[in-house]
This record gives structure tokens, C-alpha cells and sequence, in this order.
């Protein structure tokens, strides 16, 4: 939170001036909404600098121990699927929006909360995701058929949720050892029959001649992409890329009123870890062109990771889970660009059905060519 804001003030700011009831950021939009009178109010910046900046990788990390607690926001973990999830203060109970499990909100005095950087707020409204996802399960051939009517009633229960991410900045330097590869040719006798008569013909047959080879590249990243939730599968979150960032801001609690908003379980030391973890394809193409030839090999590299940069950012979801023969399954709706990722059970009988017509296609061609043969 800003120095200078007060949490009092952020508190009021969120209190409809037309009833008196709580406010909620609308999607789509830069403005606070009254649903009980429709009163509409704007989000003012809380300074005028809206630049997106990237932060001192180890300013951050020891920041974390300083932060103070939050007095707008408190966190919550679900005992069922382990998640945690900030709320606001006026919330006193809530139903986790990973596994629906109920949540009953105890948290401790004076919890510390680390705040994101940057808010992307939510642009897709909940009908709009509904929408989305309506047109995604038209697609599910391979599920169970009374599938749709359950999920199309249960997406009625769609939670906005924002998902903690970390984006580093790094400028690599790389020292390696390896091999170059470069291709030379030679001509070759050999016979070979043509026509009951032996010929002796030529062929070029090529090799390689390898070199040893050491060097160091440079190579600079910037907003490496880690998701810091475990909420949703790792696979999912990849899944919902690409985000729109051109609707980034700088953190604000007020777009947060209505919604949910996980705190970070991956800690942004290990996300740095994931973030190298995609940065050496890139190192290692590098290395490759800086070898040259026709072949490389790597033997060894040894990379420093200089001016580490890092954004703490909230990124919208609607999020919702189901049961089907109890088991649960989630999916997810990108409320940035309206990107749909779900899990769904498949149906054996489909499945089944779909083998035995493949089965007894090709006993009918294995029989109309058996046919065919014996007519000619």
C-alpha cells in the first residue's frame, strides 16, 4: 500500500456515498459499482505516475521481512485444497473458489501481507466468461453427454479470483566449453548390380571433423513469466497465456472489492529458480550460434544472472469446480482476454462406441478388399 494512503481511506472510498452499502469494481471498467442503487464511481490513481516499472530483485527479497500487516486485507487457507486467499475486511465468510470447500475465516491480528506491485483488472465480466465457457463445452464430444447441463448450471457460480505472478528481468552472462562441428566430404568406390551386370559407381559420403570450442555469451530477459499459485494445475495457468498487459496498473485494493485474490505459495526466490529454468533454451541457442559450424556440442556452461529484476503482479480469473461421480474438476476462464481452460471427465461409453465403429470399418474394408481380390 502507498505510504501516504490510508487504509481508512481506502475503507471509506469503497462505501456507496447514494445507500451506504459496499462497492465493487466493475469489469471492463475503471469504476466502483453500487449493486443496490446503481451508483457508479470512478477509480482515481492514487498518484500520477502509471509507469510499469521493474523492481530490484534483492530490494524485494528484503522488503518481505519487513512488511507490515495488512488492515484492509486478511488471508484465509482452505483446509481442503490447501489454498490461500486474501479478503477483505468485510468478509466473514466465504467458500474457497478452487474446491468449493467452505471457509471459515480466522485469521490471526495482524497479518503480514506482502502487495503485488501491479493489478490486471478483471476486463471479462462474469456473464461474458458464462458465455466463454458455453461456447467451449459445445466442444466436449468425447464427455459424458449429461455433462453440459451440469456445468452450464454450475457456471453460474463463477468466483472472480486474481492469481499471484512473478516477471524477472535478468541480463545473463554465460561461459561455456564444447565442440564445433563442421562437415567435409569424400568419394567413395562401390558395385553395385544394374541389370545382372556389376558397375562400379562414386558417392560422396560425408563426416565431421570436430574442434574444441569455449566461449561467453550475453543474453538479457525481461518479464519472465512464474505463476506463484498451486491452486490451479501448473499446466492450466501456461495454458491461460497470453495475458493483456496493456491494462496493467499499479496495485490498487479498490479493484480487488468483489473478488478474491490468492496470495503467492511459490516464493519469489524458487520462482526465480522456474524463471532460468525457461531462460536456458535461449542460453543454450545462443551458445550454439556462438560455436558455429555445421554440429555443436555442449559440454559445459556456467551462467551468472546479473541486474535480477522482479514485478509482484495479480492477474484475473473466473474460476469454478464441479463434481461429476465425485471427483472434482475446475476450469478456468481468463478474464483478461476471455481464454478458456477446463478439465472434464471423459465418457466410456463414447469412447467405447467410437473403437467398435473404428473396429468394424476396417472389418468392412478388410472385406471389400478380400472381395475385390477374388473378383480380379
Amino acid at each position: 500500500m502507498n505510504d501516504q494512503t490510508k487504509p481508512q481511506t481506502v475503507n471509506n472510498s469503497l462505501n456507496c456515498n447514494g445507500c451506504g452499502a459496499l462497492l465493487h469494481f466493475a469489469p471492463g471498467t475503471h469504476n466502483l459499482q453500487c449493486d443496490y442503487c446503481g451508483a457508479s464511481n470512478p477509480i482515481q490513481p492514487k498518484n500520477n505516475d502509471q509507469t510499469i516499472y521493474t523492481f530490484d530483485y534483492e530490494e524485494f527479497l528484503a522488503g518481505i521481512g519487513t512488511a507490515q500487516p495488512s488492515e484492509t486485507l486478511k488471508q484465509v487457507s482452505c483446509k481442503n485444497c490447501g489454498s490461500q486467499t486474501a479478503l477483505d475486511s468485510f468478509v466473514t465468510s466465504d467458500q474457497c473458489p478452487f474446491c468449493t470447500a467452505p471457509l471459515v475465516l480466522l485469521p490471526r491480528d495482524g497479518q503480514q501481507y506482502v502487495e503485488p506491485h501491479y493489478i490486471l483488472p478483471f476486463a471479462i465480466t462474469q456473464q461474458q466468461g458464462i458465455d466463454a465457457f458455453k461456447k467451449w463445452i459445445k466442444g466436449l464430444w468425447w464427455s459424458p453427454g449429461d455433462l453440459a447441463k451440469k456445468l452450464v448450471n454450475d457456471a453460474t457460480g463463477l468466483k472472480g479470483v486474481y492469481l499471484p505472478h512473478w516477471a524477472y528481468d535478468s541480463d545473463t552472462v554465460t561461459d561455456y566449453t564444447g565442440q564445433r562441428g563442421d562437415y567435409y566430404y569424400t568419394t567413395e568406390t562401390y558395385t553395385e548390380t544394374v541389370d545382372g551386370r556389376t558397375e562400379t559407381k562414386t558417392r560422396q559420403v560425408r563426416h565431421t571433423s570436430w574442434s574444441y570450442a569455449s566461449g561467453r555469451v550475453y543474453v538479457d530477459f525481461r518479464d519472465i513469466m512464474v505463476a506463484a499459485s498451486s491452486s490451479l494445475p501448473e499446466k492450466t495457468l501456461t495454458k491461460l497465456e497470453p495475458w493483456n498487459f496493456n491494462m496493467l496498473v499499479n496495485f490498487d485494493e479498490r479493484y480487488m472489492s468483489g473478488f478474491r485474490s490468492e496470495t503467492y505459495r511459490l516464493d519469489p526466490e524458487a520462482g526465480f529458480g522456474k524463471a532460468t529454468i525457461q531462460m536456458e533454451p535461449e542460453i543454450r541457442e545462443a551458445i550454439r550460434r556462438d560455436i558455429g559450424g555445421d554440429e555443436q556440442q555442449i559440454n559445459s556452461t556456467d551462467t551468472e544472472y546479473l541486474n535480477k529484476g522482479i514485478k509482484y503482479m495479480m492477474l484475473p480469473v473466473w474460476v469454478s469446480a464441479y463434481k461429476y461421480n465425485n471427483k472434482l474438476y475446475q476450469f478456468t476462464v481468463n478474464a483478461s482476454t476471455g481464454e478458456v481452460i477446463g478439465q472434464r471427465p471423459l465418457s466410456a461409453l463414447k469412447i467405447t462406441l467410437a473403437v467398435l465403429l473404428v473396429i468394424i470399418l476396417i472389418i468392412v474394408i478388410v472385406i471389400l478388399a478380400q472381395n475385390g481380390h477374388a473378383n480380379g
